[in-house]
């Protein structure tokens, strides 16, 4: 298993990452990710903000990271926590429990970083995923409801019921 960046290959891989992601949510009847814009995913390829993990040279599991999230975390916002978004398994490794593999790789990387925390969200009231996180080591803080949606992905738009979650390093 090796995590890295993603890279403008790996464009078209994210995709069908993102689609089975919606396909599971919709099965699940929890908050359905929208259709991201290619530029806005190969934006963040640029910037170094999409990883993977790579078992036997197979994406396993997408993610990306943020070290400003203020439309989300508000006034906890102070440029100390990286955040993440969009964990995507691939379906053929489900059941692997990346984010416990996310999370340690994110606890490195915040320290290396000079960041306090690692955070992350979820929409709507989903105790499925409230339950994984926590029991991957985040702390839950509970629900907020966003108000400055406006340059977020649609679905926080539709959505105004937003999950907390925070591991101080």
């Amino acid at each position: 298993m090796q995590i890295q960046n993603c890279t403008t290959a790996d464009v078209d891989k994210i995709f069908k990452l993102y689609e089975d992601a919606r396909a599971l949510q919709l099965s699940r009847k929890t908050v359905v990710w929208p259709y991201f814009e290619k530029q806005f995913i190969e934006k963040e390829i640029q910037n170094k903000q999409q990883w993977k993990i790579l078992i036997d040279g197979e994406i396993a599991c997408n993610w990306s990271i943020s070290f400003i999230d203020q439309e989300i975390w508000e006034e906890r916002e102070r440029g100390d926590a990286i955040y993440i978004h969009r964990i995507a398994t691939n379906r053929n490794f489900r059941g692997n429990n990346f984010v416990v593999k996310i999370v340690d790789w994110a606890k490195n990387f915040a320290v290396e970083n000079n960041r306090k925390y690692v955070r992350l969200d979820t929409l709507g009231n989903n105790t499925r995923l409230i339950e994984h996180y926590t029991k991957s080591g985040f702390t839950f803080l509970g629900i907020v409801q966003l108000e400055n949606t406006k340059s977020l992905p649609l679905h926080y738009q539709q959505e105004p019921n937003c999950c907390l979650f925070e591991i101080e390093i």
